[in-house]
């Protein structure tokens, strides 16, 4: 019998979601052979087959005040989705993160029948409680990369799958530290430093100056350093070099990469980065970080008026469920308090070799072979007449 062809939308917001949304294709093929993807995705996507109706760069804005300014466009991406998918429904959508976007999306596909998959919980877990009842709303099940979320769901009755975390499976447990040292052609013994301050133009704007200034201090204090600037895009790499004018520090040892960003992470002492999943990545490459972020004060004055349940932003720390590494934000992001709290992890090696071992034990439990969990919960959502034409898991 032929296998039947499944036809599966996909919207994926930013870089991460491409890396999702194209390993979740690739578990998928392997058990729906004449599977077929659209919608909105990246370059990851694109060169497994992907047919991409709009590019993911139109919706990777974050913030209130950069929302607002792309708010028209965005909006006019939305609506034609909305308007071709309900023309000629897919079998399954499915959103990769991008909340703010994909969720009116799915609620309005959901309505119609359409069954809806949300790849990565919602910040429920951050934000006031009442967001649990859009989602539930909005979707068929909740794919959930962290070991705590599903409780919450389950709680309101929403089905969710723990699927764990993808750069679990991806990132190696033991530490690449001399192999990543040896690969940017520096010595055991020299401290080093890794910059990661984001991944997109509105993060480098902001971050840009606090981390050269911070690392001007901490080579006024250990003059062998060597700084690691990881930079994706060469757009982002201008901003940063513009940075490094404005600050006359173009004498400081900063060696600008690109891309290499695990590998810096690996090489480095000590991490300091922006918040978001780079902070995730640094704990899995068991790194001692400092994590930082700044945006548009008037984006950070709305953040704080709504609020959220949790005293931090980072990652790590919200898997462990406390402080574990220094978080500055906003007017807290200052060069001075970057510098000590870096010099401080430097100088501490005990604090170090247990936040070593605390992320090591956190790599061991977000380790789930995610693609293929993903692909399974997403086959538990096809109408059974498709889902019967789905061949065995891989491996």
């Amino acid at each position: 019998m032929t296998p039947a062809v499944v036809r599966i939308a996909m919207v994926a917001g930013e870089a991460s979601g491409d890396l999702l949304a194209s390993q979740l294709m690739q578990a998928l093929r392997a058990r729906l052979p004449n599977a077929v993807f659209f919608g909105v995705g990246g370059p990851k996507m694109a060169g497994l087959g992907f047919d991409a109706w709009h590019p993911l760069e139109k919706l990777a804005v974050r913030g209130y005040v950069e929302v607002l300014r792309h708010y028209r466009e965005i909006l006019g991406i939305r609506r034609d989705l909305k308007r071709r998918l309900l023309a000629d429904p897919p079998d399954i959508f499915i959103g990769v993160d991008a909340p703010d976007f994909n969720l009116g999306l799915e609620k309005v596909l959901k309505q119609h029948g359409i069954p809806t998959i949300h790849y990565v919980s919602p910040s429920i877990w951050a934000w006031r409680g009442e967001r649990i009842h859009k989602i539930g709303a909005a979707v068929s099940r909740v794919l959930a990369l962290f070991p705590f979320e599903p409780v919450l769901y389950e709680k309101q009755g929403i089905p969710v799958s723990y699927v764990g975390h993808p750069l679990a499976d991806m990132l190696p447990l033991e530490d690449g530290r001399e192999g990543a040292r040896t690969l940017l052609g520096l010595s055991a013994e020299e401290p080093v430093f890794a910059l990661l301050p984001g991944s997109r133009q509105s993060e480098l704007q902001y971050m840009s100056e606090p981390f050269i200034e911070a690392a001007r201090r901490i080579h006024d204090e250990i003059p062998a350093a060597v700084f690691l600037v990881p930079l994706a895009t060469r757009e982002t790499r201008a901003l940063f070099e513009s940075a490094l004018h404005r600050c006359a520090a173009q004498q400081l040892p900063i060696r600008l990469l690109f891309g290499h960003a695990h590998q810096a992470m690996m090489a480095a002492d000590i991490v300091l980065l922006a918040s978001g999943t780079a902070t995730l990545e640094a704990a899995l490459l068991k790194r001692p970080m400092v994590i930082a972020y700044k945006v548009a004060p008037l984006s950070y004055r709305l953040w704080r008026r709504i609020g959220g349940y949790l005293p931090y932003v980072g990652l790590p720390n919200i898997l462990s469920g406390q402080f574990v590494v220094p978080e500055f934000l906003q007017d807290d992001a200052t060069p001075e308090n970057l510098a000590q709290a870096l010099l401080n992890l430097y100088a501490d090696k005990t604090v170090c070799a247990r936040l070593k071992e605390g992320f090591r034990l956190m790599h061991l439990q977000l380790r789930q072979n995610a693609a293929e969990k993903a692909a399974a919960a997403v086959l538990t959502c096809l109408p059974a007449a498709l889902r019967d034409h789905a061949g065995p898991a891989a491996g």
